[in-house]
C-alpha cells in the first residue's frame, strides 16, 4: 500500500475477522507493544488470527512480537487486541499500519489503547515507569494520511476529514480517568510527550538532546502513526509507555534490543493491571 486504503479493502478484512470470531463484537481495540504480551494471555476465549492470514494484513518480522490478532473478553469488555504492530523499520509503509485500525474500527472499535516500550528523555524518569502519553511529535518522517484520499468513513459514518485535528489526539476525559486509576492502584504514572523515530537503530546521543529541546520526555519507533489514523477515524485514544531505559547519552551504557525487552516485561504486569482497571470502568 501506498497511501490509498479502499473503503473495501477493509471490509474485506473485517469480514474475513468477523467471520472467524462472530460473537464478538468489539468496542476496544488494543494494541500491546513490548512488555504487555501477558495481558493477551488473561483474553477470555479468544479467537487467534495470525496478521498474515487477514486479507490486507502484513506479517509481523518484530522481534519479540507474535504478530497475531485476537478477539475476546477482558475485564468484562469485548476487545480486539494486537499482540505485537508492524513497525515502519520492518520496511512497511504508515498506511500499512494504518490499515490495522482501520480495520479494528470497522469492526467495532471506537476506543483505541495502543502500548509501548520507549527510551525515557525525562531525566526524571527511570527504567519500569509508566508513562502515560499526553502528546506526541511525529519525527518518523511517515503519516498515513499521505497521498490519495481514502473512500472510507470514520467511527460515527462520517466521511472522513481529510485534516484531522490533532489538537487532544490523546482524549482528555480518559487521560483523566488513566490518572484516577492509577491512583487508586498505587502506580506513581508519569505523563509526557512521546516522540516517534523510524528506527531500527537507536538514537544517537545527540538526538536525544535535540528530542529533549523540542519536548519529548520519550522516544520510540512505534504508536504515533497508529495514533493519527484513529484520530482520522474519530477513535478515542488512550496510551502508554513502558520506560524501558534511559535514552542514548544519559547512562553511559550500551542498548540493545534484548535489554529493552526485558525492563519492559518486568513492569508489564503493573500496566496491564492499570488497563484492566480502565477497561472495567468504562
Amino acid at each position: 500500500m501506498t497511501g490509498y486504503i479502499s473503503a473495501s479493502e477493509v471490509k474485506t478484512a473485517a469480514e474475513y475477522v468477523k467471520n472467524r470470531a462472530p460473537k464478538v463484537n468489539p468496542r476496544f481495540a488494543l494494541v500491546l507493544g513490548s512488555g504487555l504480551g501477558s495481558l493477551a494471555d488473561e483474553i477470555e476465549d479468544p479467537c487467534v488470527i495470525p496478521f498474515g492470514d487477514i486479507p490486507g494484513f502484513k506479517p509481523s518480522t518484530a522481534p519479540g512480537q507474535a504478530g497475531v490478532l485476537l478477539l475476546g473478553t477482558l475485564a468484562g469488555q469485548e476487545v480486539i487486541c494486537m499482540k505485537g504492530r508492524l513497525q515502519l523499520y520492518e520496511g512497511y509503509s504508515a498506511a500499512d499500519i494504518a490499515f490495522t485500525i482501520r480495520v479494528m474500527a470497522e469492526l467495532g472499535a471506537k476506543t483505541y489503547i495502543p502500548t509501548n516500550a520507549a527510551g525515557g528523555v525525562n531525566f526524571d524518569f527511570e527504567p519500569g515507569d509508566i508513562m502515560l502519553i499526553t502528546d506526541h511529535i511525529n519525527m518518523s518522517g511517515a503519516n498515513p494520511l499521505t497521498g490519495k484520499v481514502w473512500d472510507g468513513y470514520d467511527v460515527n459514518g462520517d466521511s472522513f476529514l481529510r485534516f484531522p485535528d490533532m489538537t487532544a489526539a490523546y482524549t482528555p476525559a480518559l487521560l483523566d480517568l488513566a490518572r484516577d486509576k492509577a491512583y487508586g492502584l498505587g502506580i506513581n504514572l508519569k505523563e509526557g510527550v512521546y516522540l516517534c523515530t523510524p528506527g531500527p537503530c537507536f538514537e544517537t546521543p545527540a538526538e536525544i538532546r535535540a528530542f529533549r529541546a523540542l519536548g519529548a520526555d520519550a522516544v520510540g519507533m512505534s504508536t504515533v502513526p497508529e495514533v493519527i489514523a484513529a484520530a482520522e477515524l474519530g477513535m478515542n485514544v488512550l496510551g502508554f509507555s513502558i520506560i524501558a531505559n534511559k535514552a542514548a547519552g544519559m547512562s553511559g551504557e550500551k542498548l540493545s534490543s534484548e535489554e529493552v525487552n526485558a525492563a519492559a516485561d518486568a513492569s508489564g504486569e503493573k500496566l496491564a493491571a492499570l488497563i484492566k482497571m480502565i477497561l472495567g470502568e468504562l
